[in-house]
């Protein structure tokens, strides 16, 4: 925190402060404890319990994903594939045995009115090697076919490097600016969410700033490194996200992470913030960069959608589109990307509707940095990483895809 200014007065009062408040309340609490409410709200699953045992065996067999499923035994997902455990059947009472102690009622609530409610939950046991550990998950609870299921997801313990990720290094270029918006797109699953942890530990490592999340659940624990974090989780600590983001754009932001722009008013608010000063990361579900502009723009009425294309061009700084793909030697998956950066041409088809062209300017724009699912596919099958039917299926344009592996 050394790049942040020292103030021997300010210094000396919250000193003066500290030591009023310890005199009146009492002790200070233990470093990073929550208060009670907090853990109640992200309660921890302790050892020896049921939900305790099924999910060490997920981290124990570096799974990604545990499906709960009545009328099926329990199912993981192991580099993008699914495994059935060696288990009986589950029954929806056996499903909600397991979870209920550590669902909250507002979750049930949620669950009750809505069909599904996401939630975190901290999962403190012994590993395999007999050290203990702390592991996150996060959990979808939901309805289907009139029955309880859940998707519980392992949540990293690290933040990554866009290396690490097999990303371009140059996306960490998108986040040197102060103001704009960079979206990164793609369908559930493709790392939308690991690829705006690693942009943001960009920013965290490299300069000084406030940055707020607001996420559902949050996933990445960002620790203060060269900024300071707040992390919003929407159901705990707030109660939606277009409340979350009118709340953090009054506590003095430079950079806001918004997991997701999932509605009209979460969108509209985010395109003002890039105008107004902030840099604002976020994620959208679509496969290309045309698809992303598409969105946003329909979100909108078509009364305002001529006005949305105005501000999106002035706000937009990158698309970054990404596909996760099985790797050849079958030990996991490695990311294909589409990368868009707003230069004045692209800024000029967005403002004019000309969504269409925005594929050729990608094509013209490798100078800058920009790069076609497809150029990223045939790079991936000349470095031997993924096989050339893998990348024929996630093409968008497979003759281009063809054309770029013949050259």
């Amino acid at each position: 925190m050394s790049d942040f200014m020292r103030d021997e007065e300010l210094d000396a009062l919250v000193r003066e402060l500290n030591r009023t408040t310890q005199e009146t309340v009492g002790p200070p609490r233990p470093a990073g404890a929550l208060p009670v409410e907090a853990d109640v709200a992200r309660p921890r699953v302790t050892e020896g319990d049921p939900l305790e045992r099924v999910l060490t065996e997920v981290v124990r067999r570096d799974a990604t994903d545990l499906l709960l499923v009545s009328g099926s035994a329990p199912v993981l997902r192991a580099a993008g594939q699914l495994k059935i455990l060696d288990a009986p059947p589950l029954d929806e009472e056996d499903i909600r045995a397991t979870l209920a102690p550590h669902v909250s009622s507002q979750a049930w609530k949620t669950v009750q009115e809505c069909g599904s409610a996401d939630f975190s939950l901290r999962v403190t046991s012994s590993t395999t090697s007999g050290d203990r550990g702390s592991f996150r998950f996060r959990v979808n609870l939901h309805r289907q076919r009139g029955r309880l299921a859940a998707a519980i997801r392992v949540l990293p313990k690290g933040i990554p490097t866009l290396g690490a990720l097999g990303l371009p290094g140059s996306l960490a270029d998108l986040v040197k600016t102060t103001r704009g918006l960079v979206l990164v797109c793609g369908p559930t699953g493709a790392g939308k969410t690991s690829t705006l942890a690693a942009l943001l530990g960009e920013i965290n490592r490299s300069r000084t700033c406030h940055v707020v999340t607001i996420e559902e659940p949050v996933e990445y624990e960002h620790p203060n490194v060269r900024s300071i974090v707040e992390q919003v989780e929407v159901g705990t600590d707030a109660p939606s996200f277009v409340a979350a983001l009118k709340a953090a754009l009054r506590q003095d932001p430079d950079v806001l992470l918004v997991g997701e722009m999932r509605d009209l008013e979460t969108i509209s608010i985010a395109l003002t913030a890039a105008e107004t000063g902030h840099l604002v990361l976020s994620t959208l579900h679509t496969s290309d960069a045309a698809q992303a502009i598409h969105r946003i723009v329909d979100v909108f009425p078509a009364v305002q959608q001529e006005q949305v294309r105005q501000q999106l061009a002035l706000a937009l700084n990158a698309i970054v589109c990404q596909q996760l793909v099985p790797q050849t030697d079958g030990r996991g998956r490695v990311p294909a990307v589409e990368v868009l950066i707003a230069n004045p041409a692209v800024r000029q088809h967005i403002r004019r509707g000309r969504i269409e062209n925005l594929r050729n300017e990608i094509t013209l724009g490798k100078r800058m940095g920009m790069i076609t699912l497809e150029e990223s596919l045939a790079r991936l099958v000349r470095a031997g990483a993924i096989g050339i039917e893998e990348a024929q299926i996630r093409a968008t344009h497979v003759d281009e895809l063809e054309s770029l592996l013949r050259s």
